[in-house]
């Protein structure tokens, strides 16, 4: 008997990541000392009064019930959150959780998009911002993010036809890999273009809490006219240190919310209870550890790309997000090999570039997920390996 798969599954190779960790692995046995900086998961503990409150709810035995929506109290500190944070009105039909960002941009191109309508994605870009919409069989296309232009699309340049064909766009600033921001005037421009060319705008809005240099994150929410066509999704992973629990949030035009929150009834059965009473106590609780966090992140930033700048590898400050993005240094073509060699040679371990899209190739992005002993240990380890050349 031969075994027939989706033929989707042939456009879904082997992570990156996976590939990368057999490659520590393998390093680690020969006694090397591996600075990981490859996987952007958050190295700090979650505040004590989430946890307390995660751990409280999942003693009471009525918690292990399906939740099938949201309690309210939770919908109350995420009108909240955006009221104080972003100076954004919602109301709880503007509002639907979902399992993490990650989970919710996979899905939502089932609830917009019919098979071959266009989505257009960043490119570098976010792995999920091209596989969500090719799982509901969207034509998906990329519109590019280049230095020269601050890493924002151009969209004077985009192709009339090609937008005329258009349903969804997808944004995210801070945005993942290249840690750039978005000034207003974006915005600004981006929603009433968006609208005269009826497109919806998806903005991906997971690490508005850090960025540097006195910058504030910003909701694309906060702008005139965004509800029209705009909804965003909010996450506790990295302002919070709740990545494993896999909470966030839709937010924005309502008649989208409510017609994915209709998608989402259809496959799964809420929020583990235990899960959202630890949401609503991170949302309601106090921001001296996000602005901590943050402010540690920059020190780690400040230590990774001047300490490189300084060996002779010319990677700039980021500006947002827990990464920090760059070319691969002169003499290198191939950002796969190099990292490989950099790995054997130093034991320093990022992610190359082109796993972000074509525009990513020959750049690599770190993860700012060790302390700054540490990577400046890395520093000095790439430095010692003779691979600046």
């Amino acid at each position: 008997m031969k075994l027939q798969v989706a033929d989707r599954m042939k456009d879904y190779e082997e992570g990156i990541f996976q590939l990368l960790n057999e490659k520590k692995e393998e390093v680690e046995k020969t006694g090397k000392k591996v600075y990981n900086l490859s996987v952007g998961t958050p190295d700090f503990p979650t505040e004590p009064h989430i946890m307390e409150a995660v751990v409280k709810a999942a003693e009471n035995p009525a918690n292990y019930k399906y939740a099938l929506k949201m309690l309210p109290e939770l919908t109350e500190a995420v009108i909240k959150r955006f009221q104080t944070r972003y100076h954004v009105t919602l109301n709880e039909r503007e509002i639907t959780d979902v399992y993490g960002s990650q989970e919710g941009i996979a899905h939502i191109g089932l609830s917009l998009c019919n098979p071959d309508d266009i989505v257009l994605v960043p490119d570098p870009g976010y792995p999920i911002f091209s596989i969500g919409p090719s799982l509901a069989m969207a034509d998906v296309r990329t519109y590019e993010l280049r230095a020269e232009n601050d890493y924002l699309p151009d969209l004077k340049a985009l192709d009339e036809e090609l937008l005329k064909k258009t349903k969804v766009m997808i944004v995210s600033y801070p945005l993942n890999p290249v840690c750039k921001i978005a000034p207003d005037s974006f915005y600004e421009e981006l929603i009433p273009w968006a609208q005269e060319h009826n497109i919806i705008i998806m903005h991906d809005n997971a690490y508005s809490d850090i960025i540097y240099d006195g910058h504030v994150g910003k909701s694309i929410l906060q702008f005139e006219g965004a509800k029209e066509n705009c909804v965003e999704f909010y996450s506790l992973s990295k302002s919070y240190n709740y990545t494993g629990a896999r909470v966030g949030f839709l937010v924005g035009n309502e008649y989208l919310v409510q017609n994915f929150k209709k998608l989402r009834s259809q496959i799964d059965y809420g929020t583990f209870l235990p899960v959202q009473y630890g949401a609503i106590a991170a949302l309601n609780g106090p921001d001296e550890g996000i602005r901590e966090r943050c402010a540690e992140y920059q020190r780690r930033r400040d230590a990774l790309c001047g300490g490189l700048r300084k060996i002779g590898w010319n990677i700039p400050d980021s500006q947002g997000t827990m990464f920090a993005w760059g070319k691969i240094p002169e003499g290198y073509t191939d950002d796969v090999a190099f990292v490989m060699e950099l790995l054997e040679k130093s034991g320093l371990l990022c992610t190359p570039g082109s796993s972000f899209g074509k525009l990513g190739k020959g750049h690599v992005r770190f993860a700012l997920t060790l302390p700054v002993e540490e990577i400046n240990e890395a520093v000095a380890a790439v430095a010692a390996s003779g691979i600046i050349r």
